[in-house]
């Protein structure tokens, strides 16, 4: 089908459902916060190299996890029986993104450049991000950021400060979100640990079908032949 090329002076998007078998949809356009909620309310994401171009992406199958469905190992049930479990949303955004970021650095590198943290900040001073953090006996254990629009939550990245801490933050986070009706936490990519977290793959339809109810917004129509 090939890889559209948006135009910073146009807010749009293809359909989504005209992307690459591998995800890719578009590249180009700009990272203003009206770009990144038609994005994400779409199911779209960005996700790049550092000084190249913005991709755009929105896989066919869907690797989330349902908050109702998160894995509780044996072992973390232990965990939290012998710890003091604290956590807290937005306690600092731009540092937990840094966090997130320094983690990665070290390790394989890293997306989240100084373009993207300014992306999400500006989108957390919006209302439409969080980071969450979780807090072992008072101590920082880890935690992760994302998107949250409406009753669905995308996420971007995690760290951990101590063993299991972005298990221990995400654990916490579903109970939390369980209790107030949020039907998914986008997971974008499916990767080994979050699989053992309790993450699946669904359907672009089904999944399609809940961003329409847990964002409000109408379906997409639209349907584009161009393409660079």
């Amino acid at each position: 089908m090939g890889v559209y090329l948006l135009k910073k002076d146009e807010i749009s998007f293809p359909n989504p459902q005209l992307a690459e078998d591998d995800g890719l949809l578009a590249v180009g356009g700009d990272l203003s916060v009206e770009r990144l909620l038609l994005a994400y309310a779409h199911g779209i994401f960005p996700w790049y190299n550092p000084d190249e171009d913005i991709l755009w992406w929105c896989p066919k199958e869907r690797f989330v996890i349902f908050p109702n469905e998160v894995h509780v190992s044996k072992s973390m049930k232990k965990y939290f029986k012998k710890h003091t479990i604290a956590l807290a949303i937005n306690r600092d955004f731009r540092d937990t993104m840094r966090r997130c970021r320094a983690k990665r650095e070290d390790q394989e590198g890293t997306w989240i450049s100084d373009e993207i943290e300014e992306a999400y900040q500006a989108l957390y001073e919006r209302g439409f991000a969080l980071s969450i953090e979780a807090f072992e006996d008072g101590e920082l254990a880890g935690g992760f950021y994302g998107v949250a629009m409406g009753r669905c939550f995308f996420g971007e990245s995690m760290f951990s400060e101590k063993p299991s801490g972005s298990k221990t933050a995400l654990i916490a986070f579903c109970k939390y979100i369980a209790d107030r009706g949020m039907l998914f936490i986008d997971c974008q990519f499916r990767t080994d640990h979050l699989e053992t977290m309790g993450g699946r793959y669904i359907s672009f339809d089904e999944y399609d079908e809940m961003l329409e109810i847990g964002t409000g917004r109408s379906r997409y129509k639209e349907n584009k032949d161009e393409n660079s």
